[in-house]
């Protein structure tokens, strides 16, 4: 009996010294960690671009030439863009009056991370199309499509992209009929460039 008390007053002594602070600690929160990624509101793409040529009766080539593009960003998914296209050099063949194809378009854009650098993006535009050197009437045609794309970031500014989109416009088959077109014709596009971030 004296071997326990005596073994209990040894486990309280110690208990009863120890400061009440240190039951009390509790490790302070951490703080957030900043990110270190940057934030750019602004990013410029440009480079070579192809587009099919459906609007012209009889075409053999395809066009090529260059496209360039704006896009403002809100925040990581969700941006605005305006591209343009000048496209006027035969690929395979020769067509007859050497068409061209000038588009403006502009839309939403939705971004997503895929892995690493790499990242994903979709869009949908609306604009115009003109084909020039043809003697169709009005050259002008309302135009609009969906794409896909492919982003790979280099570093923080500069990136590489590759796209394709399917563009659908409305242009009369008969030379030099004015008016509304109910014939419409879908051109494949696509372009392969860089991009700058800023």
């Amino acid at each position: 009996m004296k071997r326990k008390m005596l073994l209990a007053m040894l486990v309280a002594v110690p208990a009863l010294l120890t400061p009440l602070a240190a039951h009390s600690q509790i490790a302070p929160e951490k703080a957030p960690a900043a990110t270190a990624e940057p934030t750019y509101k602004y990013e410029v793409f440009a480079g070579w671009g192809y587009t099919s040529l459906n609007q012209v009766s009889q075409s053999k080539s395809g066009l090529q030439g260059f496209s360039l593009s704006v896009t403002r960003d809100w925040g990581r998914y969700f941006g605005v863009t305006a591209e343009g296209g000048h496209y006027a050099w035969e690929v395979t063949g020769t067509n007859e009056g050497k068409p061209s194809v000038d588009q403006f378009l502009a839309g939403p854009v939705l971004h997503a991370p895929l892995y690493g650098r790499t990242s994903l993006f979709v869009h949908g535009l609306l604009g115009v199309v003109h084909t020039g050197n043809v003697s169709i009437s009005p050259s002008t045609s309302f135009a609009g499509g969906f794409g896909l794309g492919m982003d790979y970031s280099v570093n923080k500014h500069m990136g590489l992209r590759i796209y394709g989109d399917d563009i659908g416009s409305s242009f009369t088959v008969t030379p030099y009929v004015p008016g509304n077109s109910p014939h419409r014709r879908f051109n494949a596009h696509t372009a392969i460039g860089v991009t700058y971030k800023f």
